[in-house]
């Protein structure tokens, strides 16, 4: 205990240090505030602190903290996120999905970070990027600052998918299966498909490349579908959309794709390269899910009449064979079977096991269910779903469809919600001053589309439309499919899987339903993170339309200055009898100070 016996002087040399080091320690920290206060340094350090607060993941309370401030007005700028985060996409992110079972391509489906796990910033555009190039000149050229990877082009060139050309990417229309362009090869599919006066208008392609496939066929009045998986090489998607052709980053895989039953009258497969015949044919059971019955099935590639996969071409014909597909023609490597209207012809026997789905199973439902191994069942399709016997287009655009009468007075409904959205649309452009109808605006998403009244109402104007519905929602997607138009399943407490910059103009009625919970006053997510989101996938200059109650709207307002957004707010059209205000607002085209660079 000897070390309690301090000599006098010696505790009198430890007491000054001490008294030597608080006073060191006030005087640093009156330097420190006086730097902080006064000083460009403490402008500097405190938007460093801003950042590591805002790209934190560590501690969930600091980013439930921003995401308070925010939705308070109290926060006035989300940061931006790093330079080399140009192009993130968070379900589509190569360097946590890498991790992932390989099994049927698991590792490339979505894959999404939990919402602490997200960074909450904006992301920027890449160095030199600009307005793309205007639709319809876009389908044949785009910016090449505004992605530039050039890999397809060095791979791809000889067969005609882009090149570099100037300041441009070029698009000749090629592909692998088509080198000499999309119309050609589009003229030889005529001759065995109806692709010409109405009878066909929905297409889903597979595997799509840069789209021009999809691209071309606008020009028949078919709306095509197009999606691929992520490549962080290639970037097919984001090419795609960049040049105005509808497209989404999808992968086959252990899931459904995220389309109801009975959606397209024609899916094309230009050397996509899905084994539609592994793990019993569930893959090819997919695309029979998809397809209306009476469409047609196109597969151009391996392994039709391919070298060295005899075997595969065997098996591939023996299920469309059990399916009762009908062979219409082999040209070369193409491929071209049309889907019975029925399926009581289905065999009880046949080398692949096949049999009908349950009558309880849901064909419809397809937001993370995974795929299964049986046939879907036709006996409940209406006539007005067969490829034939639907409308033409676009007599199908307004005559309400039997499957709206899924809902309590469908038919009803359907006809009063297009009825309103021609009016709200009128009023959209004659009094807010949008730019519908222009060269500005291609790309269009709606977030809640219901059953796609909006998108209806714009079928005049040089634009495509994403319907979006959630879900939680009333499953309507059908009948939008039923009209035409196109669209997708998506929760929006979750990242969209698109290429940031991608859409002209977000459009979203009822914002705040997307993140409740059902019969709930409380959210599932927050609408600072989604609005994030939208400011993502927004391209710059681009505009994003709102309507929503006067308190929502108050709120959306006070988010919007977080994220950059010029917003001004509108009273409802004059004829609508809803308590609602429409908050308008455009994307700033910011960017990055050269010195993050």
């Amino acid at each position: 205990m000897g070390h309690l016996n301090l000599q006098s002087s010696k505790r009198n040399a430890r007491q000054y240090r001490l008294l030597d080091l608080v006073t060191a320690s006030f005087f640093g920290i009156v330097m420190i505030f006086f730097l902080l206060v006064f000083t460009p340094l403490g402008d500097s350090l405190a938007a460093s602190g801003r950042q590591a607060l805002l790209l934190s993941t560590a501690d969930p309370r600091q980013r439930q903290r921003l995401v308070a401030l925010v939705e308070a007005g109290q926060q006035q700028a989300i940061e931006a996120c790093p330079a080399e985060e140009v192009d993130h996409m968070p379900c589509e992110d190569p360097r946590r999905n890498s991790q992932l079972s390989r099994e049927m391509n698991f590792y490339r489906e979505r894959q999404c970070p939990l919402p602490a796990e997200t960074p909450l910033c904006l992301i920027p555009p890449p160095d030199g990027y600009r307005i793309p190039v205007r639709w319809p000149d876009s389908l044949h050229k785009i910016w090449h600052s505004n992605m530039p990877h050039n890999k397809i082009a060095d791979r791809k060139g000889h067969q005609g998918w882009m090149k570099e050309e100037g300041m441009y990417f070029i698009f000749p229309g090629g592909g692998t299966m088509f080198p000499d362009g999309a119309e050609q090869y589009i003229d030889k599919l005529s001759q065995y498909i109806p692709l010409t006066g109405g009878v066909l208008r929905t297409a889903l392609d597979m595997g799509c490349g840069v789209a021009s496939f999809g691209g071309y066929l606008l020009n028949q009045g078919i709306l095509t579908f197009s999606f691929a998986p992520r490549d962080s090489h290639k970037a097919q998607i984001q090419f795609a959309l960049e040049r105005g052709i509808p497209a989404l980053v999808a992968m086959l895989g252990t899931r459904r794709l995220a389309f109801p039953a009975f959606s397209f009258d024609l899916v094309h497969c230009s050397r996509c390269l899905i084994p539609f015949t592994a793990y019993n044919a569930t893959y090819f059971l997919e695309v029979d899910r998809l397809l209306r019955p009476g469409g047609y099935l196109v597969i151009s590639g391996p392994p039709v009449l391919w070298p060295k996969q005899d075997k595969e071409w065997a098996d591939l014909q023996a299920v469309a064979r059990a399916l009762c597909y009908e062979l219409k023609a082999v040209d070369g490597n193409t491929a071209i079977w049309k889907k019975p209207a029925g399926d009581s012809c289905l065999p009880n026997q046949n080398e692949f096991g096949l049999e009908l789905c349950d009558e309880s199973d849901d064909s419809s439902y397809a937001w993370y269910f995974k795929l299964k191994k049986c046939v879907t069942r036709t006996s409940s399709v209406k006539d007005d779903q067969v490829v034939g016997m639907i409308p033409n287009w676009p007599d199908r655009l307004t005559k309400a469809p039997s499957r709206a009468t899924l809902l309590k007075n469908g038919i009803d409904v359907f006809e009063a919600d297009t009825r309103r959205w021609a009016r709200r649309v009128a009023y959209y452009k004659n009094s807010l001053n949008l730019k519908l109808g222009t060269a500005a605006i291609r790309n269009v998403m709606d977030m809640n589309a219901f059953f796609g009244g909006f998108a209806a109402a714009l079928t005049s104007d040089p634009v495509w439309v994403m319907n979006v519905v959630p879900p939680r929602k009333p499953s309507t997607l059908g009948v939008i499919y039923d009209r035409g138009l196109i669209g997708v399943y998506h929760d929006w407490c979750e990242p969209f899987s698109t290429y940031p910059r991608t859409y002209d103009l977000i459009h979203v009625t009822s914002i705040e339903s997307l993140i409740k919970i059902l019969g709930s006053g409380k959210n599932r997510c927050n609408l600072v993170d989604l609005m994030v989101e939208m400011d993502r996938i927004l391209r710059p200059e681009g505009t994003v339309v709102i309507r929503d109650s006067p308190e929502v709207i108050d709120k959306i307002g006070r988010i919007a200055q977080a994220v950059r957004w010029t917003a001004t707010i509108h009273e409802k059209e004059p004829e609508s009898h809803g308590r609602e205000k429409i908050l308008v607002a455009t994307k700033k085209f910011w960017k990055l100070p050269s010195a993050s660079h």
